[in-house]
């Protein structure tokens, strides 16, 4: 069985997180990823609100937009494989700085694009960014919050994925049809960008990362950041020591005895959610104008799929604290299989909203609490590690949901037969996210 090994974690860690009352400035810590989140949901998903309007004015078709997004989820996967690795070395912090500049950047400038290969080059430096910076997310939101909230925290800022996203849905229809659909990259792209004030100000490096690796003035760093959460200072850095000390950040250290079998359990399990999950993300605007409804019903479809998708994850976060988590995930995907299932096998289209909604509640759960198993699974010296390639390995499957999509709409494959295709991966990873065995 797989165990939370945060016991190993330095006994500052233990008394000024895990002993202490919550303050309000790990509230601002997480407010702040949640927010991050939620800005990443709106730039991924932008695409998907924009595809149709984007195909007409640039003549594209749906198999060469599929490329656009898998590039996009591309990038995402190694941002998370290659790049996020990198917040273990250099800090949390940093990394979440170089991050936020190039999503926001690529994302404002996508807005003029008239090209594909314009669409392809930013949005492979969005999908970078955010693959990048999501790993970094969750590693510091699971530090800064005590062991006891842990898995609702890391959870919860997940959440703002989705909610991005929905929001997003509500400011792209009107935003489309005043301006056009560069307006959402630029709306999408400002915002991002003035949240490098946010990171700056209310995000402190992680306590472990100085900890372990000491940079320059670390202690007077970690001081400080005592000072902010009101607790007191210290005259020097305790030692890590212990078993956590012998772990390296890279993968091979996932791989070796008492990890490998759940490691490779968690990448499977990501690989066949991301499948089925950015299939919808991508193309259920598309899907819906092409079943002859409108352009603003496609939209509005996504924002049903992933306001189901908020309310899942913050139920999955309130279930977590009480029932072992990977059997929830699988309990989740099994049902979002379901789902997928009913809406090809009847007359799904008549209650396309309620079918999106119900499948968005099961599926992004059931994905977010992978995050929360990671999380939960590696020592803390691994775990930006450990999360940032189980989000990339996964993303594979975040790559090929997004092109098979498109090829399936250009063959003219309906609606209702993506979903009975799509609702397979799901019920695969059902079955791997319960023998992890995860609490």
């Amino acid at each position: 069985m797989a165990e939370s090994v945060d016991d190993v974690t330095n006994p500052l860690i233990r008394e000024v997180i895990d002993q202490s009352p919550f303050s309000l400035a790990q509230g601002l810590i997480i407010a702040t990823a949640l927010i991050l989140n939620m800005l990443d949901g709106f730039d991924v998903t932008a695409m998907s609100f924009t595809v149709h309007g984007i195909g007409q004015d640039l003549q594209l078709s749906a198999d060469r937009l599929g490329i656009v997004f898998s590039i996009a989820t591309a990038g995402m996967m190694l941002g998370a494989m290659f790049l996020a690795p990198l917040s273990d070395r250099i800090g949390r912090r940093s990394m979440l700085l170089i991050c936020v500049s190039s999503i926001g950047g690529s994302m404002f400038l996508t807005g003029y694009a008239t090209e594909l290969w314009h669409l392809i080059v930013l949005r492979a430096i969005t999908g970078l960014g955010v693959g990048s910076m999501l790993a970094s997310l969750a590693a510091i939101a699971s530090e800064y919050s005590p062991e006891r909230t842990r898995s609702l925290a890391v959870v919860s800022i997940t959440a703002g994925y989705p909610l991005g996203a929905t929001a997003g849905g509500f400011i792209a229809a009107p935003l489309i049809e005043q301006y056009g659909w560069q307006s959402v990259f630029f709306a999408g792209g400002g915002a991002t960008l003035l949240m490098l004030v946010a990171v700056y100000y209310l995000v402190p490096e992680s306590l472990q990362f100085l900890c372990n690796r000491r940079p320059t003035g670390a202690l007077d760093k970690a001081n400080a950041i005592l000072r902010r959460l009101g607790k007191q200072e210290i005259s020097e850095l305790p030692s890590t020591g212990g078993a956590a000390s012998m772990h390296k950040p890279n993968v091979a250290s996932l791989l070796k005895s008492q990890w490998r079998s759940s490691t490779i359990r968690l990448w499977l399990t990501a690989f066949c959610c991301l499948i089925s999950l950015y299939f919808l993300l991508s193309w259920v605007p598309k899907l819906v104008i092409d079943a002859g409804l409108s352009e603003a019903t496609g939209i509005y479809a996504s924002v049903a799929f992933n306001g189901g998708g908020v309310i899942g994850i913050l139920v999955l976060g309130v279930l977590a604290a009480r029932y072992p988590l990977s059997k929830l995930i699988g309990s989740f995907l099994f049902t979002a299989a379901v789902g997928m299932l009913l809406f090809s096998l009847t007359d799904g289209i008549q209650r396309l909203m309620l079918y999106l909604g119900v499948i968005g509640f099961f599926l992004s759960a059931g994905f977010t609490g992978v995050y929360a198993v990671a999380a939960k699974l590696y020592p803390t010296e691994l775990r930006a590690t450990g999360i940032g390639w189980a989000i990339g390995l996964g993303r594979f499957g975040a790559v090929v949901g997004p092109f098979l999509g498109g090829l399936l709409i250009a063959a003219s494959v309906t609606m209702e037969s993506s979903f009975l295709i799509f609702a397979a991966p799901l019920l695969v990873g059902g079955l791997l996210a319960y023998s992890l065995a995860v609490r």
